[in-house]
């Protein structure tokens, strides 16, 4: 099998782990589970259940994250509206939304983060548009601002909090690590240090979380794309000879 005595790293948050690391066992890999961000319930979930209990009043609601879809559907128990919409960051989202019942979300056919949505034609002038970004607390902010430079009107439905992970890393070597984030690498350089992650192959979703391994120093990570069928072809192909 591809993976046969790889120990792979998965880094994902729990809740959306297990599919990869069920497809590298497939592979006969070893998926060690360590979340490198914690997902927890927002600051002030009365904020977001008020914006997300009148989601018909906004012209376009935009989620960043298959996470973002979770918890905002734990927020909001009643029906999605009909003809809501929605916007996803990427497939993986778009699939979290449909499986949610959000027909019809509109994703990038190509990349999936915040660059690629904003190059979508129709997404291009919105002056005097409503937009709701369905997230977590934080995050970047380019989604946000481009809407806003580019006319609409922006608010924000926070549906969760990102935090460095509680428990203890894993001891022992990893052949690879799966790192969706940048925010996660950097948690990852304070829980393992450089040191045990140099010693891995880093596989990152995007060019951007590469730039952020560049300037930590790290190794040259492996782009292997954002979804777990993507990531697993990658790893199947790195450790098969195929670099």
């Amino acid at each position: 099998m591809g993976l046969a005595g790889k120990r792979i790293l998965v880094t994902r948050p729990r809740e959306l782990a297990q599919p990869l690391a069920a497809a590298i066992a497939a592979q006969g890999g070893d998926a060690v589970l360590f979340p490198a961000l914690e997902i927890l319930a927002p600051a002030d979930p009365a904020a977001a259940r008020e914006r997300l209990a009148r989601l018909e009043t906004y012209d376009f609601v935009f989620f960043v994250s298959p996470t973002a879809v979770r918890r905002a559907s734990a927020l909001r128990p009643e029906a999605w509206p009909a003809g809501l919409r929605a916007y996803a960051v990427g497939e993986g989202t778009r699939r979290a939304l449909e499986a949610a019942g959000v027909r019809g979300a509109t994703a990038p056919r190509d990349g999936a983060d915040s660059e690629a949505l904003l190059a979508l034609a129709d997404l291009q002038r919105l002056e005097g548009k409503r937009a709701l970004i369905v997230r977590g607390e934080g995050g970047r902010g380019l989604l946000a601002r481009t809407l806003a430079a580019r006319g609409a009107l922006v608010e924000f439905a926070e549906c969760y909090r990102r935090a460095p992970p509680r428990s203890p890393a894993p001891g022992g070597r990893f052949d690879a690590i799966c790192v969706n984030s940048s925010e996660a690498l950097e948690n990852l350089v304070v829980q393992l240090g450089s040191v045990r992650l140099q010693d891995a192959v880093l596989f990152v979703p995007h060019e951007r979380v590469a730039q952020a391994a560049r300037a930590l120093g790290l190794r040259p990570p492996v782009i292997a794309g954002p979804g777990d069928d993507q990531v697993l072809a990658r790893l199947v192909a790195y450790f098969g000879g195929a670099k």
